[in-house]
């Protein structure tokens, strides 16, 4: 039995390299959707409503992470069936 050690540290290569990304996306993702305003437990409406946009770009942001996610899982799947 002969074992190409070469192509069996390219995969552990890859596969580390992809875990890591995929963790950071995904991590990206959880603190993109737990941002909160920055006027939100005071009262001041008019701060809340100038920190509207950064909070809703932060959120979008997050939810493109985990479509990213999604995708990744996905083209996994999609190797192992196909």
């Amino acid at each position: 039995m002969n074992i190409d050690w070469a192509s069996l540290g390219q995969v552990f290569g890859v596969s580390l390299v992809v875990t890591v990304a995929m963790v950071g996306v995904f991590t990206l993702g959880i603190v993109g959707t737990s941002r909160k305003p920055q006027g939100a437990g005071d009262g001041a409406a008019g701060a809340a409503a100038a920190t509207t946009a950064p909070t809703t770009v932060a959120r979008t942001g997050a939810y493109a992470c985990f479509a990213l996610c999604a995708a990744a899982v996905g083209y996994g799947i999609y190797l192992i069936v196909a």
